[in-house]
């Protein structure tokens, strides 16, 4: 930690978070988490309650409260005039779901704490890149599953109880095995939230943040690999395939399609020239 956080830290040790107590859901549990990344909020206490009273004593407030207001760090999307996405807020951003309090907090933290996990600039093209990346494909998920929104129209061909949302919901305590003060695993529940956010940032900053510039240069030269433009060539990884089939020398081909593998590079090409041809036919 920086002597500037530090110094942040001491001057706000009387900051507290809150949130409401009983049940605990994966939005206010990953907000919690994301401020806590926070230097002004990284020694704040989180007061689980719903007493008007003791809310207004804490400095922000998530997922409680009945009302929204960046200016107040007031961050509740349970009224019923909330209908907010991160479009509504942020108008240059293409995201649509409604926000969830987890949602809420990343609108308008997010590239703070984003900056504090990375330890690279707020300003800087990464973290303003991973800000979208992150939010596309982590804290949406988080907003949909809290407001009810189903991935998909119709009926499911089958349940999915494996998602980070699923798995805080069952570290509540069973109604058989009724609990009076949750906070111990409210943050236990931190922890697992926590690690798999923090998980993924870095994933994206150290692993897909770097692939990026490989998949560029591959597809600025396509056409020296193949006149069609249609062939990228990617030497440190593989290359997604339509449909390929009967090359000699292939090794393997999945059957749906979609991947296979060649003992070198010229019978890549061909399988990859191959699937070009097939799906013109």
């Amino acid at each position: 930690m920086s002597v500037e956080s530090k110094r942040l830290k001491m001057s706000n040790s009387t900051l507290s978070i809150g949130t409401h107590n009983g049940t605990f859901h994966c939005d206010e549990v990953l907000a919690c988490f994301m401020l806590k990344q926070l230097a002004q909020y990284e020694g704040a206490p989180i007061v689980r309650t719903r007493d008007e009273a003791q809310l207004s004593q804490c400095d922000i407030v998530v997922d409680v409260g009945g009302v929204y207001d960046a200016a107040t760090k007031r961050f509740d999307h349970h009224q019923r005039s909330f209908n907010l996405t991160m479009k509504d807020i942020r108008p240059e951003k293409r995201f649509s779901m409604k926000l969830s309090s987890a949602g809420l907090v990343y609108v308008h933290y997010g590239e703070q704490v984003l900056s504090e996990i990375t330890k690279h600039p707020v300003d800087s093209l990464l973290v303003q890149t991973l800000y979208d990346k992150v939010y596309e494909q982590f804290i949406q998920e988080v907003d949909a599953i809290d407001n009810g929104i189903a991935p998909y129209d119709g009926d499911p061909r089958y349940a999915i109880t494996t998602n980070l949302s699923h798995r805080v919901s069952y570290l509540n305590p069973p109604w058989t095995q009724p609990v009076e003060n949750t906070d111990e695993l409210f943050h236990e529940a931190m922890q697992v939230v926590g690690g798999e956010f923090v998980d993924r940032v870095s994933y994206y900053a150290n692993v897909w943040w770097k692939a990026r510039s490989h998949v560029k240069e591959a597809v600025t030269a396509r056409h020296e690999v193949d006149a069609s433009g249609a062939i990228v060539r990617l030497p440190m990884g593989g290359i997604p395939w339509k449909e390929i089939t009967g090359t000699p020398g292939g090794v393997f081909v999945h059957a749906s399609g979609f991947i296979g593998g060649h003992r070198d590079y010229d019978g890549a090409l061909a399988m990859a020239r191959k699937s070009i041809e097939l799906q013109r036919v």
